[in-house]
């Protein structure tokens, strides 16, 4: 069956134009926390900034391209490394990069016509405070000849476990997800849970969010609505968190026990994260693919 009738370029820019806005409204906002640092840790630096800086991909032929812009800020107040990154890439799979595409390995007609269209926003903060999580989240829309769909997810990664903020990150996500489909939130919950598994010390990477890939519900309005929440909805969640915690003390040993815990984090995206080996397989720009890595890490 075709899933892809209505599916063209209008379509295609709508999703690519949304990234970009959503990168831009995110940049702006934690500029903005940097800024209302009034006391406490790091007061005295200069508040963080993003800077920009284009990607291009690398294909393996003439078809192949696209690009992307890295957006980065290091050594700030509040945020120690947080990039925030679009792409939109296009070109041939090959068969290596067909697998980590999406969780359905038999996209119908992919062998025959491995043609695809990608555009997405993917963001990870590392946090100068161990009272203030980590946080990823990313979005994406990825069109194939015979079907197109949304992925994305988000979720939290506290260094010092806060059971207020968890709550309030999870409730933030279930509204996005209730406001489209009630069966959305635990399903894409335990999806999350399972997918944020780093498997070889059998824990998880933090304390869950959502995760969804293959969504095509046939309606791709009603679909780019929920994309466009969920995004909105991370924003929300993950800025409240970092304002309550802005004028907060550490200690030593809660900075020690946060790289441990980097360390477990780079583990997971190195050996198990498919956005990462997806980018790396597609010949993106590697400083691109492995921005979420972090500053500084330790390993026991």
């Amino acid at each position: 069956m075709n899933l892809n009738t209505k599916i063209g370029e209008k379509e295609k820019n709508l999703a690519k134009d949304w990234f970009q806005e959503l990168r831009d409204i995110i940049c702006n906002t934690f500029e903005k926390i940097e800024l209302s640092q009034g006391s406490g840790p790091f007061f005295e630096s200069a508040p963080g900034t993003f800077e920009r800086k284009e990607t291009k991909r690398q294909g393996k032929n003439h078809q192949d391209g696209g690009g992307g812009v890295m957006s980065i800020m290091r050594n700030g107040r509040v945020f120690e490394k947080v990039g925030v990154n679009v792409s939109t890439v296009y070109g041939e799979l090959e068969p290596l990069a067909q697998k980590s595409l999406s969780s359905r390995h038999d996209i119908p007609g992919l062998k025959e016509d491995p043609r695809f269209w990608a555009s997405g926003i993917s963001l990870v903060a590392h946090m100068q405070s161990p009272k203030t999580p980590a946080v990823h989240m990313n979005t994406r829309m990825f069109w194939t000849p015979i079907r197109t769909w949304f992925g994305g997810g988000s979720d939290l990664n506290p260094m010092v476990e806060n059971a207020k903020d968890t709550e309030f990150f999870h409730l933030c996500l279930k509204k996005a997800c209730d406001k489209t489909n009630k069966e959305y939130y635990p399903k894409f919950k335990e999806w999350a849970d399972e997918y944020f598994m780093i498997k070889h010390w059998n824990e998880p990477r933090g304390v869950g969010g959502i995760f969804f890939d293959d969504l095509n519900t046939g309606s791709w309005t009603k679909d780019f609505s929920f994309i466009k929440d969920i995004g909105l909805a991370f924003l929300k969640g993950f800025a409240t968190i970092t304002e309550k915690h802005l004028q907060e003390e550490w200690t030593p040993e809660e900075r020690e026990w946060q790289l441990i815990k980097r360390g477990r984090y780079a583990e997971f995206n190195l050996v198990y994260d498919r956005g990462t080996q997806f980018g790396l397989q597609t010949g993106h720009n590697p400083e691109a693919v492995l921005m979420s890595l972090p500053p500084i890490a330790k390993w026991p």
